[in-house]
């Protein structure tokens, strides 16, 4: 009797491997440029014929001699990894040997091939089902070409599944865009049926492939930080400069295991999505999914976002190898990364760095400027300004916040918006939203619940409501028919005329975080509130101190730059210089 259980010919072992890797063309443009980078490319040209079932990569990378031309096809054949430690302390893309061998089991393969620095000819292989079929020397620039043709011809079922050519021409942009986003300092050009279609120039950082690739983004909308972290993390000093690179070293750390993280945003005042597509996270030169690393993003934008809105965001960890396994998913989409939650809180200290406004390299100004202009139209009745400038500080708040923006208030128009100098033009200020900021932080820090002597009564709060206002530290006791004290509350609201109308705004739901939020709108100014000068300047001094002040818990942004170089542009100021006309 025979057994039921019989080994797999090898033909259909390799099929089984092969399309576990290459499982559409997104999959053979994703692990040939992995291979061109991993050979030290820095320009990469693709050429895509999706009707034709076409693929080709060129790169100027190291190239590969006769004898690795003739290996790289087999199975599990590889220049990355020698022994099984190896598989530990993962530092290049590649290292299973499976892209080369996979592909040529589902696709005719074809690669020229020369080494850099070397005056000998290259080499033309043609490979089929892994096996070399021909072979001849050829005369080539040094690098590497890999064309790959009649993708799944022998694999007719996968051809008819796979999804429509737009769809995976939009499969093969993301990927191009991934890669791109984690190795910006490679040349891309990206040709679709001989037209070019994509292209990438080289650059310091991931800002401006940002801006190129998310439709409606400027780079003024983007702000970039990196830091290699280590111990403690320093504090910035007083010459902090938006978009530069701070470096944070550990004493004893060698240097190639150091750990680095690299970060794009989009500013929450200026640019955020109706989904969360654009929260990306790379590791190590590769984008992947990483559930907990996404969510220590989103959490670091709480309540600097509107409702419903998800920031735009790019992450880049250099993360030791031995602290990644990448042994979890085909496409190296998915990794096990060890100590999570130290990532997870960089993460959010690297987020509310980004957050803080920083001094704009100006040249100084005078600040009698400004405030002419301000007097000159005060006539049309639109704002009024005081005289009354105060120069004395607070010396604490002065202090706190050298780093920072020097801002003076000199106006309030229409008892709503502060018109804020500093040396390189103005802000307008919004006065509600930016006390709602101020509040809200100070209640996340110093949430209070107080005892009252004579308690407050509200009416006809339904279980639901009663639960909540529970929920969130108040002590609620019947007293009477459908009429409820309450014994304590939070201290910002004990003064306050409109205070029962606040404990019946609490009860409608949410977390200590919402309720907070709460609290800190019904306390804030009132938009119509006229204000002093220098009480227009105390809130500005605190609101400097806060770590988020771009916008305020609702996501709605605080203030309007109009930088003396736009006023300078919207004037024609450009149109006198050099003449004389007494200006």
């Amino acid at each position: 009797m025979f057994p039921s259980i019989q080994s797999l010919p090898l033909d259909v072992v390799n099929l089984i491997a092969a399309g576990e890797v290459i499982d559409s063309l997104a999959a053979v443009v994703r692990e040939l440029v992995e291979n061109a980078l991993d050979a030290g490319a820095n320009r990469v040209n693709i050429s895509l014929f999706p009707e034709l079932w076409k693929v080709q990569v060129a790169d100027n990378g190291k190239g590969m001699n006769q004898p690795d031309l003739e290996l790289c096809t087999k199975p599990h054949s590889t220049s990355k990894i020698r022994v099984i430690e190896d598989l530990f302390k993962i530092k290049s893309l590649g290292f299973r040997g499976e892209a080369l061998h996979s592909i040529s089991q589902v696709a005719d393969l074809e690669i020229f091939s020369r080494l850099q620095q070397q005056n000998e000819l290259g080499w033309r292989f043609v490979y089929q089902q892994g096996e070399v079929i021909k072979q001849e020397p050829k005369a080539i620039a040094p690098g590497t070409i890999v064309m790959v043709s009649n993708l799944f011809a022998n694999m007719p079922v996968r051809r008819r599944g796979l999804p429509s050519v737009s769809q995976q021409l939009k499969a093969i942009q993301t990927t191009i865009q991934h890669i791109a986003l984690t190795h910006p300092g490679v040349t891309w050009q990206i040709w679709q049926d001989e037209k070019l279609w994509l292209k990438f120039s080289p650059s310091q950082n991931a800002t401006s492939l940002l801006s190129q690739i998310i439709r409606g983004v400027n780079l003024s909308d983007l702000k970039f930080l990196q830091y290699k972290i280590g111990g403690k993390i320093a504090s910035q000093n007083d010459n902090f400069i938006p978009n530069k690179t701070v470096t944070y070293l550990t004493e004893n750390e060698p240097k190639n295991e150091q750990r680095e993280l690299k970060l794009v945003l989009g500013l929450p005042d200026r640019c955020h999505r109706h989904k969360p597509d654009w929260i990306k996270v790379g590791i190590n030169g590769r984008i992947v999914k990483t559930p907990q690393l996404e969510s220590a993003i989103i959490s670091g934008f709480a309540r600097t976002l509107p409702r419903d809105r998800y920031p735009v965001c790019f992450l880049h960890l250099t993360i030791p190898p031995d602290q990644i396994d990448w042994n979890r998913h085909p496409a190296k989409a998915e990794v096990y990364l060890h100590n999570i939650e130290f990532w997870q809180a960089e993460i959010k200290k690297a987020i509310e760095e980004a957050l803080k406004i920083s001094p704009a390299s100006l040249p100084k100004l005078e600040n009698q400027r400004v405030t002419n202009l301000l007097i000159a139209a005060e006539s049309q009745g639109l704002y009024t300004v005081s005289r009354e400038l105060e120069t004395k500080l607070d010396t604490n708040i002065k202090q706190n916040n050298l780093s920072l923006i020097p801002l003076q208030a000199v106006a309030q128009i229409r008892n709503t918006y502060i018109i804020a100098e500093h040396p390189g033009g103005l802000w307008i200020i919004e006065q509600h939203i930016v006390h709602e900021r101020i509040l809200y932080e100070q209640l996340q820090d110093y949430w209070e619940l107080i005892p009252l002597e004579t308690p407050i009564i509200v009416n006809n709060l339904s279980e639901k409501q009663r639960e909540q206002l529970k929920r969130i530290g108040l002590k609620i006791e019947n007293f009477g028919e459908e009429m409820w004290a309450l014994r304590n509350i939070p201290a910002l609201l004990k003064d306050r005329p409109d205070c029962s109308e606040s404990i019946i705004e609490l009860s409608w739901g949410g977390d200590l975080q919402e309720a907070q939020v709460a609290v800190a709108c019904r306390s804030a100014i009132r938009n119509g509130t006229p204000l002093s000068l220098s009480r227009m300047q105390t809130l500005i001094e605190q609101w400097k101190l806060t770590r988020n002040p771009r916008t305020c818990p609702h996501g709605r942004p605080i203030y309007l730059s109009l930088e003396e170089s736009a006023l300078a542009r919207f004037f024609r100021r450009s149109w006198v210089k050099g003449k004389s006309h007494g200006i």
